[in-house]
């Protein structure tokens, strides 16, 4: 008869204090500290990683090389099931030392514990029903068709917008969550592509951003590392910018 060999799981992804240390909010926000039933971690010294099994997705934080050691450790246990990863930035090259790593975009996890100051525009923004999913739907094809995030996607709790005086939707974004620990995260905010630059994208993204601190204490959010409009919008409203991530796939 086989044996059959369990992964060990970590009893506390937190041991370290990793979450204190700047670089370390994903593991802060996006990891419950209560550790779901089941959920299959790793620590090191100085990083600790632990799996989205639906996705085969490893999260990692702290020292790139501690950060790399554990992805390499999560695909050498779990060899099929491992098929990408996110980690502190420079995890991607480390590990493709020894992974066929493809795919690597880097990315700034960012978060806030303040409410950021009124924009002008913010009155406008009101919440959307699912009765509006149609209409959302062509909106972010027309003017935001790399959208992470449409109607009906997992997590999502509300969807707010802007319209202009006819009734037409101008802007538009979504109040997401992290998958493991429920955390607030702000999604495919987009605007109208004729009317940029006219305060929309910060309006609805300060209304977002009050609305997840009024009720969860914090708000949290994905930039793409060369998005430099993006960049100065949320630093401008409050967001920090201590979490410089990549996130790659690992070939077949």
């Amino acid at each position: 008869m086989q044996a059959t060999t369990l992964v060990p799981r970590t009893a506390d992804l937190f041991h370290q204090g990793l979450e204190r240390q700047a670089g370390s909010a994903l593991l802060r926000f996006g990891a419950a500290r209560q550790r779901p039933a089941g959920r299959i971690g790793w620590s090191g010294d100085g990083a600790a990683a632990w799996l989205d099994e639906a996705r085969g997705h490893v999260w990692s934080v702290g020292e790139p090389a501690a950060a790399a050691g554990l992805v390499l450790r999560a695909a050498h246990e779990l060899p099929g099931h491992v098929r990408e990863f996110t980690g502190p930035r420079g995890t991607d090259a480390l590990a493709g030392r020894h992974l066929p790593v493809t795919g690597a975009v880097e990315w700034v996890f960012r978060w806030t514990m303040e409410e950021p100051p009124v924009q002008r525009a913010e009155e406008r923004v009101v919440a959307l029903e699912e009765s509006h999913h149609e209409e959302l739907l062509a909106f972010l094809t027309a003017h935001s068709p790399a959208h992470s995030t449409g109607p009906g996607s997992f997590g999502v709790s509300l969807w707010a917008g802007i319209r202009d005086p006819d009734g037409r939707l101008v802007a538009c974004g979504a109040m997401s969550s992290l998958r493991d620990s429920g955390a607030p995260l702000m999604a495919s905010v987009a605007t109208d592509a004729g009317l940029r630059g006219q305060g929309l994208g910060a309006a609805l993204t300060a209304w977002l951003t009050r609305y997840a601190v009024r009720r969860h204490g914090y708000c949290t959010l994905w930039q793409l590392a060369d998005n430099t409009p993006a960049e100065r919008l949320y630093t401008r409203l409050g967001y920090r910018n201590e979490d410089p991530c990549v996130a790659a796939r690992i070939a077949a």
